[in-house]
């Protein structure tokens, strides 16, 4: 987990735990703001201000939270005087382990989907309302009860956990602090940029994206010189130690 992980690398417990906290405030208020931006009536947001932060009501984005939640880590590290690169791996492995467990909200409400399917694994919502209506109250205008749509949430869950996977390699890989974040930034982006061409919850945007594909584009293209540095920096002193491994004399056997 995130704490135990923060009090091995020299973290006091009582501090982790306060960049958690301020941490996970932060990273909902993100994500719901993200998710306000994005929305074609953001003037019903604008004029009651209250439901810009109504994440109880449902519709984040995690892109939003990514951002907060870098912004809030790097603010702590400051704060504390820690490491930064330190604290932020420390945050994608929370974001890894708490966006799947999101996603599951979304299955269950419908709000996340992809189009029409008859394959297997496709998923229909019956909860009719008002009764006779043809739409379920849970989905989004343009879905239909008992019509099967692609699961995109469940798409979204397993790509965050395949990232989860890389980061727990780099972890026991021992690599230099920093290029978890990196890395989970960029796969996040590219995992957007192929899963969202799934999703038809959402309606495109300029050249037939859509705003988290761009968002994506902009992380990649942000993220990319930092990744090749951490990167070369982590490869070359992984070597180094390979070849001091290979090249320190023998420790003397005992005399008993």
């Amino acid at each position: 987990g995130v704490l135990p992980l923060a009090i091995r690398k020299g973290i006091p417990r009582a501090i982790a735990e306060k960049i958690t906290v301020w941490t996970i405030i932060f990273g909902l208020l993100g994500a719901r703001l993200y998710y306000d931006v994005q929305q074609p009536n953001l003037g019903q947001f604008v004029s009651n201000p209250i439901n810009l932060i109504a994440f109880w009501q449902g519709g984040m984005a995690f892109f939003g939270a990514i951002i907060a939640g870098f912004i809030t880590l790097a603010v702590c590290a400051w704060r504390y005087r820690i490491n930064p690169w330190l604290v932020l791996d420390g945050g994608v492995i929370f974001a890894v382990i708490g966006q799947p467990i999101g996603r599951i909200g979304n299955l269950i409400n419908g709000d996340v989907l992809g189009a029409q399917s008859n394959s297997p694994w496709a998923t229909a919502y019956t909860f009719e309302t008002p009764r006779g209506s043809g739409h379920c109250a849970v989905l989004q205008p343009g879905f239909h009860c008992g019509v099967a749509y692609q699961p995109a949430a469940a798409y979204e869950a397993l790509g965050t956990i395949v990232i989860g996977l890389v980061l727990v390699w780099l972890l026991r890989r021992g690599v230099r602090d920093g290029l978890m974040a990196i890395v989970y930034v960029a796969l996040y982006a590219i995992s957007q940029l192929i899963l969202f061409e799934f999703r038809k919850s959402e309606p495109p945007g300029p050249l037939g994206l859509r705003e988290a594909q761009w968002t994506a584009i902009a992380a990649l293209v942000i993220v990319a010189p930092a990744l090749y540095v951490l990167w070369r920096r982590t490869a070359a002193r992984l070597a180094a130690m390979q070849v001091t491994a290979h090249t320190s004399p023998p420790h003397p056997a005992r005399v008993q």
